[in-house]
């Protein structure tokens, strides 16, 4: 049976983090119809700094009929939890409720952690909802304490444990470790790993975290993100291929994809930038005819374009 990873586009939550992009309604629409049309399954939509407007997207993409399963973000230590969790209720699928776990950020003692986030989760399960519970610096703490807390998650009702690199600093080996180990403790559970590119690592943490078990990874259009941006879609979706994972992506609508949300956010694509810059597949050297799978990781057709080849 072939495996699956549920890739969860951030694009609409996360890539608003980018400098300067901002999108209207109207683009968020259109970049959401995209996703679906791509294959994307579900998508993060609701920022946990502006819950109830991005709430009210959520609905709307609900009224339109917009094929994506919708997810979000709720700092469990918020002031407004309860009340955000409640809005949510009524226009997301999932929730995922954001405890950090590194203790200088607060709450700043580990019992107080615990406390806040079962008392979420409690409230977010008494309202029927799904929850998740995600961990910002999972990479910067003990890693004793990540697992403590994820096994009061889900002993509370957790059915989803989200596990990001916050700062970009992981590596892949650091990643396959803690994703082992959480797999092993917690095998009933989902695992998903979200990365940041601050050391150009994104996407080989991300497939380091579903060789060592994760079920699902956070991704962006593009890479859009915060400072350097996070693990790109496009990128993980052609590993994941290449390695025989199945995430319902569908490979020859990511170029489209790719220049849509390089116009709606005015982050222009790197000519150098893998699978779908402009250079991904222009040789200057025409003898790489010959024998093209010896120069290049993967078909053109699979995203259907052709090659270029100087002199040919």
């Amino acid at each position: 049976m072939t495996p699956r990873v549920t890739l969860r586009d951030a694009t609409l939550r996360e890539g608003l983090d980018t400098p300067h992009v901002s999108f209207s309604a109207a683009q968020k629409l259109r970049i959401a119809r995209m996703l679906a049309q791509a294959g994307v399954a579900e998508a993060e939509v609701v920022a946990p700094s502006r819950v109830a407007q991005d709430v009210e997207f959520a609905r709307t993409l609900r009224e339109e009929g917009i094929a994506l399963r919708t997810s979000g973000l709720i700092y469990s230590h918020g002031e407004n939890c309860a009340y955000e969790v409640e809005l949510a209720s009524a226009s997301l699928d999932h929730v995922d409720l954001l405890m950090p776990v590194s203790l200088e950020r607060p709450p700043e003692d580990r019992d107080t952690k615990l406390r806040m986030l079962d008392d979420a989760i409690a409230h977010a399960t008494d309202l029927h909802m799904e929850v998740g519970a995600g961990f910002p610096h999972s990479l910067q703490c003990d890693p004793e304490f990540l697992l403590e807390i994820s096994a009061v998650a889900i002993a509370r009702g957790a059915r989803r444990i989200v596990v990001y690199d916050t700062n970009g600093g992981g590596d892949p080996f650091a990643v396959a470790a803690l994703i082992r180990t959480l797999r092993e403790r917690q095998p009933q559970v989902e695992i998903f790993f979200h990365s940041h590119n601050d050391l150009g690592l994104a996407t080989a943490n991300a497939w380091a975290a579903v060789n060592a078990g994760a079920d699902g990874l956070d991704v962006t259009v593009n890479g859009l993100g915060d400072r350097a941006g996070n693990a790109s879609l496009e990128q993980v979706a052609m590993v994941l291929h290449l390695k025989g994972y199945q995430t319902g992506i569908h490979l020859d609508e990511l170029a489209a994809l790719s220049r849509a949300v390089a116009d709606e956010s005015g982050v222009v694509v790197s000519k150098l930038s893998p699978v779908v810059g402009e250079y991904a597949l222009w040789h200057k050297s025409p003898s790489h005819l010959r024998k093209p799978g010896l120069f290049e990781a993967f078909d053109p057709a699979l995203v259907r374009t052709d090659r270029t080849v100087d002199g040919s």
